[in-house]
């Protein structure tokens, strides 16, 4: 059942995008809705909402139809205590939202955790997913957050997770840096949409159980990958993520015969809200191209070394396919 509401302003140019909800296996789910056309669902990552893609809804839903979900647990979707915190659970969960949408597949969008989700769902589901647009996506080749791993798995570790929704912004402001490229970057209004998420404490619970599971989960990834390889995929990174290494995109784009990826210089670990304009050129750029079969490679392409170019704005380097 499909509950909608108040239409919410989008950024502008002035749209609008509606706010509804959906009754999922027991749970409300809320989502953000506009546009018209083959269905896109955008998948937030750890700690994240709908909210995410608040500039990137608007110049997609120009040539399509778009759901920003927010996953159960996160945003203002309901909280469920003791929920499957897992890959193959939670990708299961987007298809039964998917179902209740009336959504027989779909283009999939997503970021971070979400991207893994992502992965594991083309994995799982494959006649569901078209294509899939990967903002830096956790992946199994990627050390970058081991530390992290290992220290919010402990016990200490635990109590620190409970406190910095608390402790002063600066000190937050460096905790995200890696995010977004430097403190100095941290948009005002993604801090505290991030604070204001881990201060509900199912909201953290759920977090720190994605966290205890996550070497699990990224080995039962690793094992997923080879079944989504001949999807098309597009793989955005930026050259200062600290969060998930551009190392790991090169690692990941190997395994995925029919992925691309590009680099965008100056960027941390949330490209798309860093730089909107520039990601949301590149993503309707890709999914415009009329054919979904694995990517066209010209002559120059197929040889071994990197193949690169630069954007049409001359922000972004783009790793040709065959590599």
């Amino acid at each position: 059942m499909q509950e909608r509401s108040l239409a919410v302003e989008q950024e502008a140019p002035q749209l609008k995008y509606e706010e509804a909800f959906v009754d999922v296996a027991g749970a409300r789910v809320r989502y953000l809705h506009a546009g018209n056309g083959k269905p896109i669902v955008l998948i937030h990552g750890l700690v994240g909402s709908s909210e995410d893609w608040r500039n990137n809804i608007d110049a997609l839903a120009r040539e399509a139809s778009v759901y920003a979900i927010d996953l159960v647990n996160m945003g203002k979707s309901q909280r469920v205590g003791d929920l499957d915190a897992g890959l193959s659970a939670t990708a299961n969960h987007i298809i039964a939202i998917m179902d209740a949408l009336n959504l027989g597949e779909a283009d999939i969008v997503a970021h971070s955790h979400g991207g893994a989700i992502a992965l594991m769902l083309a994995a799982l589901h494959r006649r569901r997913v078209r294509r899939l647009i990967l903002f830096a996506p956790a992946n199994p080749y990627s050390r970058a957050s081991d530390a992290m791993v290992r220290i919010y798995s402990t016990r200490w570790g635990e109590l620190l997770a409970w406190t910095l929704p608390y402790l002063p912004a600066p000190l937050q402001r460096i905790a995200l840096g890696p995010m977004y490229g430097g403190p100095d970057r941290v948009v005002d209004r993604c801090l505290q949409e991030i604070v204001v998420g881990l201060r509900n404490p199912d909201t953290l619970r759920h977090v720190l159980g994605v966290i205890r599971c996550w070497c699990a989960e990224m080995i039962k990834l690793k094992a997923a990958i080879r079944r989504v390889k001949r999807i098309p995929i597009l793989l955005v990174w930026g050259d200062g993520d600290c969060t998930v290494s551009l190392s790991s995109a090169m690692q990941l784009k190997r395994k995925l015969r029919a992925s691309e990826l590009i680099v965008l210089p100056g960027c941390g670990h949330s490209v798309f809200e860093e730089n909107p304009q520039e990601s949301n050129r590149i993503m309707l750029d890709w999914l415009g191209r009329d054919s979904l079969s694995t990517p066209r490679i010209s002559n120059a392409q197929r040889a071994p070394s990197v193949a690169m170019r630069t954007s049409h704005s001359g922000a972004s380097r783009h790793l040709s396919p065959g590599i």
